[in-house]
């Protein structure tokens, strides 16, 4: 036989991107998820990485091993807790022999092979609650503290609200609530979830205050503006001129329960007894306060209606001695809001003198005079 043309034997693959290495990585995660939940989460991405990256499988052999690798997970975290509670009965169980194996100290003490009494685990993870019971001797088990009667996943996410304790069978049973979540008045009833009040018309100032004692999480609060001409102020802004700001809108509606993933949506409009429009518009973005900015604000005829009001107002466009647009005042204006008519004068909020000018885009805006 020719020795060059002796077939060369293809490279071994490196001992981690073979099939048992694979396999272990993915036992492994059954194993160390017996143990803890957030160590086995980890491995089981690592494994999942391995087996798209590392593996010579194909793609179908792949994706069942995804699937695995997520039931091991599940199982092992699972038999974890089985695990624990099984090993505290064989404690108890050996108590038990050791206490029948000596009648003396069974009439001496009748108690002897009981549990503690059990701690106040209530206000603590849940998780942590069912860890300190069984190494206290106790059989834990949980269940939704809310009449919705909803299964408990992962148990760090949840909080003990109330716990039921029988000594003398070693168990101890905690009803729970998500972590964001109230406590009911007691076990079994509907979660007390504050109501939204109805703050429509009031002082920002008041609107915050009612909030407060309705119970409602001002970080749950979002701020928007009614006028088209007028910026939407930041929470801080707000309070600093909390009586100049209203509410006009608000979402939910009074009596809404406000859960933890609701939005609490006030719409605001400023004045102040300087200003000619001091109340709400009867639809948000559809008006300007000062009619003055709104690009098709009719300058052609001797008067004008406030399309807010109802107030008649006249015309800017034209004064008593005949001129047009220069020496006519519109009171407070928005910097770079549009304006009409060119010439015409204002004040912005914080007493600059403003003029209504073309602006970069060439057309007429409030700048400063």
């Amino acid at each position: 036989m020719n020795p060059y043309n002796t077939p060369t034997s293809a490279p071994s693959r490196p001992w981690w991107k073979t099939t048992p290495a694979m396999l272990g990585l993915l036992a492994l995660v059954a194993l160390l998820s017996a143990f803890s939940l957030a160590l086995g989460f980890l491995v089981m991405i690592a494994a999942m990485v391995a087996v798209w990256v590392l593996s010579p499988w194909r793609w179908f052999v792949r994706i069942g091993a995804t699937f695995g690798a997520l039931l091991l997970l599940t199982v092992g975290a699972g038999l974890g807790g089985q695990l624990d509670d099984s090993g505290t009965g064989k404690a108890d169980a050996k108590t038990g022999d050791e206490v029948r194996a000596s009648g003396e100290a069974v009439s001496a003490s009748p108690s002897a092979s009981r549990p503690a009494k059990a701690a106040d685990y209530t206000g603590r993870p849940l998780d942590e609650a069912e860890k300190h019971a069984r190494s206290a001797g106790y059989t834990a088990t949980h269940h939704d503290a809310a009449d919705e009667s909803r299964t408990i996943i992962l148990r760090s996410g949840w909080t003990v609200c109330f716990q039921k304790t029988a000594t003398a069978a070693s168990t101890i049973d905690f009803a729970a609530v998500r972590s964001s979540e109230p406590c009911p008045e007691k076990d079994g009833s509907p979660l007390p979830w504050p109501k939204m009040p109805n703050v429509v018309g009031a002082t920002y100032n008041k609107a915050v205050e009612d909030l407060k004692q309705a119970g409602v999480d001002l970080d749950q609060v979002t701020l928007d503006d009614v006028y088209l001409d007028i910026d939407t102020p930041t929470a801080a802004e707000a309070a600093e001129d909390g009586d100049d700001w209203r509410v006009c809108f608000q979402s939910p509606d009074k009596g809404t329960k406000v859960d933890s993933v609701t939005t609490v949506h006030l719409d605001l409009g400023q004045w102040t007894d300087a200003d000619l429009v001091r109340h709400c518009p009867s639809e948000k973005d559809t008006t300007y306060k000062i009619p003055a900015n709104d690009p098709d604000y009719n300058s052609g005829s001797n008067s004008t209606t406030d399309r807010d009001s109802g107030t008649p107002h006249r015309d800017s466009s034209s004064s008593s001695d005949g001129s047009t647009g220069g020496g006519t005042s519109v009171g407070t204006v928005h910097p770079g809001s549009f304006c009409s008519p060119p010439g015409a004068t204002g004040v912005s909020r914080s007493g600059t003198p403003m003029v209504c000018g073309p602006g970069s885009d060439g057309r007429n805006r409030w700048h400063s005079a």
